[in-house]
């Protein structure tokens, strides 16, 4: 917990001498005295049910699927299904909770402005369900509010109390924040917090380069940061409501990496780390602009001092949320690994993350349950059990972290500029490419563990009826599968690979113009 898990013989992989493979090491070296991979599945599943005492499990998120990961694929925690959930976008068959509301089936419509106003669509409708429910529910979400409180009818939000995490997620405190945390200063961006934007010149000398980053706010996605090259783009930065956050320009590939910390029962926490993933932004055939995120890959093998790096710092964050505000549960630590591979933290977000849903693959193909069970069943106040130890658990993430393969994820956004609907394919599921790059329906699926990009399939998340009447630039669908290595879905921070442009122009030849 204090950052020296990593010295010495680890860094050098010494921890994993005898493996005698990488599948070897991946299924379970690290979970010595479990009687079973199923065996822990099932103690997740009576946790979270104890936990819950027969209170129903709501989600209410923008995704209707949200938590799928947990309750399909090849090792299903049935009680992460919800009773009912709440989102923008409809569920689909496997990954169906007990009963759905969702905003595009009562309005027929996919935008940006539905996007980020849907909850207010579906308010009436979600509490005509709520009220159905013979007790108070469990409320899964990302972020709490007073909106959601209202909603809830008295349930419990299971989610960190929102004063505490505008906090952490601060950006003007960030770097205040990795200090009391006793993040390395190798890890740190030169930055400043202002409450006034001065100057661009002497933003200039405050953190040493011509380029600048100001930020504001704890809004992710890109929204609140600018970066600054000149003058010209000072107007746009000054529009951003202060304090701010200053900081020198990194030339580096996004990446980000999932945690959870747990009490570990002596008043302390244990903390496991996922395997690290690097991010795409600004990828303009998934319909991402600037600073937009693409998606995330977590088969892309990375350099072991710098992994281990953001794996020491993300252990020392939990620790240090955890002795100033008692919070524990699922975060996400964002940073940028540079080209000459050094690491330097970004952002921080103690919530459940958009990588969340897809980065469960990576826990299930170590043979643990996902860490949203355990983040659901620690919020609820119950008791974790089927946790390994959390050192080598870390480790091994370490490990799988320096080697391809893995799972990954696109998010692709309607392009254009024209309202569109999907007028071909079966809706969400397994799709191959045929021969003419034609996307041609396989099987019904929610979990990107049942498609092997390298055999040429992926999973379209999401993806809407033709019913849906979807506008320029909104969400579209979401492309996800596992590799060995073979497949790559990003050449760089903002560059598609010849895979994921061949796959984006296949999906959206399933559009055609909507009639005015």
């Amino acid at each position: 917990m204090e950052g020296t898990a990593y010295e010495g013989a680890a860094y050098e992989g010494a921890a994993y001498e005898g493996a005698a493979s990488r599948d070897a090491a991946c299924q379970g070296a690290a979970y010595e005295g479990a009687t079973s991979k199923d065996a822990a599945f099932e103690v997740a599943h009576a946790e979270l049910l104890a936990a819950l005492d027969g209170r129903p499990l709501v989600a209410i998120d923008r995704y209707g699927t949200v938590l799928r990961t947990g309750y399909t694929g090849p090792a299903p925690v049935e009680a992460l299904r919800p009773a009912l959930a709440v989102g923008c976008y409809a569920a689909w068959d496997p990954a169906l909770p007990g009963v759905t509301v969702s905003a595009e089936e009562r309005t027929g419509v996919r935008s940006v402005a539905e996007r980020h106003g849907w909850l207010r669509r579906v308010r009436h409708d979600a509490a005509r369900q709520l009220v159905k429910l013979d007790r108070p529910p469990v409320v899964a979400t990302c972020i709490a509010g007073a909106q959601l409180q209202e909603l809830a009818h008295g349930g419990t939000i299971a989610a960190v109390d929102p004063g505490v995490r505008a906090t952490i997620e601060a950006r003007h405190l960030f770097d205040d924040l990795l200090r009391a945390a006793g993040v390395p200063p190798a890890a740190r961006i030169r930055s400043v917090p202002v409450e006034r934007l001065p100057g661009l010149a002497e933003l200039r000398r405050a953190v040493g380069t011509e380029r600048v980053v100001v930020q504001a706010g704890g809004a992710g996605g890109g929204r609140g940061t600018v970066v600054v090259s000149g003058e010209d783009d000072m107007g746009r930065a000054a529009r951003l409501l202060g304090p701010y956050r200053v900081a020198a320009y990194v030339d580096g590939l996004p990446c980000a990496v999932t945690a959870l910390s747990v009490p570990d029962g002596a008043g302390g926490v244990s903390v496991y780390v996922d395997r690290p993933a690097h991010a795409a932004t600004g990828v303009p055939e998934a319909g991402a602009g600037p600073l937009d995120g693409a998606g995330h890959d977590w088969s892309r093998p990375w350099p072991l001092p710098a992994a281990a790096l953001l794996i020491e710092c993300a252990e020392r964050l939990a620790v240090w949320g955890w002795r100033r505000y008692g919070v524990t549960g699922l975060f996400t630590v964002r940073a940028l690994l540079t080209p000459a591979e050094r690491v330097f933290l970004s952002a921080i977000r103690w919530r459940y993350d958009a990588a969340t849903e897809v980065s469960a693959a990576n826990q299930q193909a170590m043979g643990v349950p996902p860490f949203t069970a355990a983040h659901l069943t620690v919020l609820l106040g119950g008791r974790v059990t089927w946790l390994p130890d959390p050192q080598e658990f870390n480790q091994l993430s370490l490990l799988r972290a320096t080697r391809a393969g893995g799972p990954f994820t696109i998010r692709l956004r309607v392009t254009g500029e024209t309202p569109v609907r999907v007028t071909a394919g079966r809706g969400p599921g397994v799709y191959r490419l045929d021969e003419a790059d034609r996307p041609r329906f396989v099987r019904r699926a929610a979990h990107p563990a049942e498609a092997p990009a390298d055999q040429g399939e992926f999973l379209l998340a999401g993806l809407p009826g033709p019913d849906v009447l979807c506008h320029p630039g909104a969400d579209l669908a979401t492309i996800e599968a596992v590799t060995e290595g073979a497949t790559e879905p990003f050449h760089g921070p903002a560059s598609a690979s010849p895979f994921t442009r061949r796959v984006a122009a296949a999906v959206h030849r399933l559009l055609i113009p909507a009639a005015p």
